[in-house]
């Protein structure tokens, strides 16, 4: 790709990012009568103005215009401020720290558990906030997350963590993410979080202590999480690392083909650079997106979801975030190998998110689509919606940032 090709598709993503992304959540998902953000918005564009209040979508709203105002200017810093807000006044839990899972539209807690996934995700953002104002209390907010989840939910026997606590920090029953998920002691899913939200903050506070939980962290995902044999990632683990089940995840395959290698490029600029353990990493980033290429794609360039053993897919539909992540995981593949498939297969996904994802009468991106690239309603699937408890502007702006970025440096 020469440089007229790189500036054409660095425009057409820097439209979609800052002509529809970011203005959609500044105009409709600013609760201007309750505070905060919010809880669903519909693909028609109705504002269910009572929904309960995830701390998922919050934390990225947070992540989002921190970024858009360290990239972008001073224009996102308002929502980044309103978004901060909403996580210490609403979302803190000031006896017990850590933030909540779930309030309702006033901002009660309707769920208190501590849900190590959304403590990485506040940390993630929280760190993003702090690098683009230079705010110290959201730093210190997201040190003390750090300390919590160390002393907390650190599985010191077997490494890695637990899932979820109670309010208090004690055991669960239940520890499950969702209902779609294991009820199992230790994810990918959580772990790849707390990865990426730990890189995040080694970029503002460089601690000894952080470095070497890091260091530990990016063992346990090459050792244990990635499958040494597939290049795929195993997903639901019990204590001693024992996969408990045989399904695939495209999305999660490829989005952490990226965050590993840059989890592992931050190491390297923090601390004394360990030059095998990046190229370890850079190999598996390839590896890995080689995998989803050669099982996930479908004909049009877009990503399924998800198959089970043997390649054979179980969930064929086309997830909003996934395509996002593709994009990334692929350029970064093309920029690690220069095998020129990946840039190929990046661009043709690109394209199939501005054909078919972006949703051009109301803005923002559906949530989910049909295999044939239809956008589901909210009566034939629960997770049809422009905004929700997981649906969000994170995967999407995030894509636009890194790949305006990307593409800039060739």
């Amino acid at each position: 790709m020469d440089e007229a090709a790189r500036r054409t598709w660095s425009a057409r993503i820097e439209r979609e990012l800052t002509g529809n992304i970011l203005p959609f959540w500044m105009r409709h998902a600013v609760d201007r009568e309750n505070g905060g953000f919010h809880g669903t918005i519909s693909n028609d564009l109705v504002i269910d103005t009572q929904s309960p209040r995830a701390a998922v979508i919050n934390t990225r709203i947070l992540w989002t215009f921190s970024a858009a105002c360290r990239l972008h200017g001073p224009a996102y810093r308002e929502t980044a401020d309103r978004a901060w807000e909403t996580i210490r006044d609403k979302f803190w839990d000031a006896e017990y720290g850590g933030v909540y899972w779930m309030t309702d539209y006033l901002g009660h807690p309707i769920s208190d558990r501590k849900q190590i996934y959304a403590q990485a995700f506040a940390i993630y953002a929280l760190a993003e906030y702090h690098r683009a104002t230079g705010d110290v209390e959201s730093l210190e907010r997201a040190k003390q997350l750090y300390g919590l989840i160390e002393s907390k939910s650190y599985e010191p026997l077997q490494g890695g963590y637990l899932e979820a606590c109670s309010r208090d920090w004690g055991a669960l029953d239940d520890l499950r993410l969702s209902e779609k998920d294991l009820n199992s002691p230790k994810s990918m899913n959580t772990h790849l979080h707390v990865l990426e939200a730990y890189t995040n903050l080694l970029r503002v506070w460089p601690d000894p202590a952080l470095l070497a939980s890091q260091q530990a962290l990016l063992a346990v995902t090459l050792d244990r999480i990635v499958d040494q044999d597939t290049g795929h990632f195993r997903l639901f683990f019990d204590q001693g690392w024992n996969s408990l089940t045989d399904h695939v995840s495209y999305g999660h395959d490829i989005e952490g083909s990226w965050l590993i290698h840059e989890a592992a490029t931050v190491l390297f600029h923090t601390a004394p650079g360990d030059a095998a353990l990046l190229d370890r990493t850079r190999r598996l980033a390839v590896r890995m997106a080689q995998a989803v290429y050669d099982e996930g794609l479908d004909q049009d360039g877009s990503l399924f979801y998800e198959a089970g053993a043997h390649g054979v897919l179980i969930d064929p539909n086309k997830h909003w975030w996934a395509q996002a992540e593709a994009v990334v995981g692929f350029y970064n593949a093309y920029q690690l190998s220069g095998a020129g498939h990946f840039l190929h297969a990046a661009l043709r996904v690109w394209d199939y998110i501005e054909e078919r994802i972006v949703n051009r009468t109301h803005g923002e991106w559906y949530a989910k689509l049909t295999p044939e690239g239809r956008p589901y309603t909210a009566q034939e699937d629960s997770d049809a919606c422009l905004a929700g408890p997981w649906k969000c502007p994170y995967h999407n702006s995030r894509a636009c940032y890194e790949m305006i970025e990307r593409l800039a440096a060739g």
